[in-house]
Order: C-alpha cells, then structure tokens, then sequence
C-alpha cells in the first residue's frame, strides 16, 4: 500500500530515508555542504518538506541522452 504524502508534511531524516530513499548519512553531509534538499530547523529537530524533497529530486535528473542535468 503507497501512502500519499501532502507537500507541505514534514518529514524527519528517517521518514525521508523510508519515502525516498535518501540515507540518514547523505542528508547530514549535504546539509554540512549546503547541496542538498532544503531543510527546516524546528530548535534542534531537523525536518523536510515534502514539496521541497519532490522538487529538489527533480532538480537533480539527468537527461540520460545528453547526461546533462535538466535544470
């Protein structure tokens, strides 16, 4: 069964890990580097739009024919 989430839901690292895919450990370290997904600092909790996952995922395709990003 999918579960369909609202863009505006915030997720924690691990909910992102589950719904998309993207590990714990690549969220910290992209944070450090400021080259991943947006993030919202609620005091220490760390949380991601769901809009801004969506978004940021597609902002990362490649078109495989031309190996560019489609940006």
């Amino acid at each position: 069964m999918q579960t369909i989430l609202n863009d505006d839901r915030l997720l924690s690292r691990s909910e992102v890990h589950s719904y998309f895919g993207l590990t714990q450990r690549f969220l910290e370290v992209s944070a450090v580097r400021g080259d991943g997904p947006p993030m919202v600092k609620i005091g220490r909790s760390v949380r991601y739009r769901v809009g801004d996952l969506r978004a940021w995922i597609e902002s990362c395709r490649v078109d495989t024919a031309s190996g560019v990003a489609a940006r």
